[in-house]
């Protein structure tokens, strides 16, 4: 027979070594060549005595034993080899046996630790209850498709980036002062409206900082609008003699046509 390599730390046991030297020389487990199987038996136990120092002692009893089995099976007619022969193929049966045993259980185990379940009953019926001509679902289904579709922007998206007039901080001072000189505007509200272009709305409330800043024009808490007298400019006039024009006069010129 070929000789085979085994390593002591792959056997759980003498019983599996034995085991595997019968199976690797396809011997009858039940009439085995005792003798043969007793020399390969010893030799893998010598040979892995000397290649791993730290063998089981189990391997070495085993073989102890095999050795003075093979002694009294050399000696003619001992009953006492048949019978420690007997009981060794009866073990290597059984062992067989339990680790066949084994093997089916440890596939019946896989799987056990998973649990499933049936699955969960909707609280809903699954069919749709109502009903729709088909017309009715074309048209939606072509709003959706129409909505999904990107619009291309309009031509009036892009005038006030374009288009949009600018307006001076100066033109709005004037607009203002004209404003309050013909009673058009005694509010501050009123000189903004929602329908404003923002150029001319911020110019706007820049020259209301400016007229307040340089004391032109007073802010009531209430929010009214009124000319300090004596600041009105000719061009907020219209450019006419301001007692001609019946504009606002200072206490010194009342005075003196209260005199006059």
């Amino acid at each position: 027979m070929g000789e085979l390599t085994f390593h002591l730390k792959d056997f759980d046991g003498p019983l599996e070594l034995l085991l595997a030297l019968v199976q690797a020389h396809k011997m009858d487990l039940h009439d085995i060549p005792i003798l043969e199987l007793i020399d390969q038996y010893t030799r893998v136990v010598s040979r892995a005595q000397q290649q791993e120092p730290d063998a089981a002692s189990s391997f070495v009893a085993m073989a102890a034993q095999l050795v003075e089995m093979k002694s009294r099976l050399l000696l003619p007619r001992s009953p006492e080899a048949e019978q420690l022969k007997q009981e060794l193929t009866g073990r290597l049966i059984e062992y067989d046996r339990c680790r066949r045993l084994a093997g089916q259980l440890r596939s019946r185990a896989r799987g056990v630790e998973v649990y499933t379940r049936p699955p969960a009953r909707l609280a809903g019926g699954s069919l749709y209850p109502l009903r729709h001509a088909a017309q009715a679902l074309a048209d939606c289904w072509q709003a959706m498709a129409g909505r999904a579709r990107p619009q291309p922007l309009r031509q009036e998206a892009f005038q006030p980036l374009v288009a949009a007039p600018f307006v001076s901080v100066e033109s709005r001072v004037v607009h203002v002062l004209r404003g309050l000189a013909t009673g058009k505007v005694d509010r501050l509200a009123q000189l903004f409206s929602p329908e404003q272009e923002l150029s001319a709305t911020v110019a706007t409330f820049l020259a209301v900082l400016e007229l307040v800043r340089s004391g032109r024009v007073a802010i009531a808490p209430d929010g009214g609008l009124s000319i300090r007298r004596g600041r009105l400019p000719p061009a907020a006039q219209g450019g006419g003699d301001r007692a001609g024009a019946g504009g606002p006069r200072t206490p010194g010129e009342e005075e003196q046509n209260g005199t006059s």
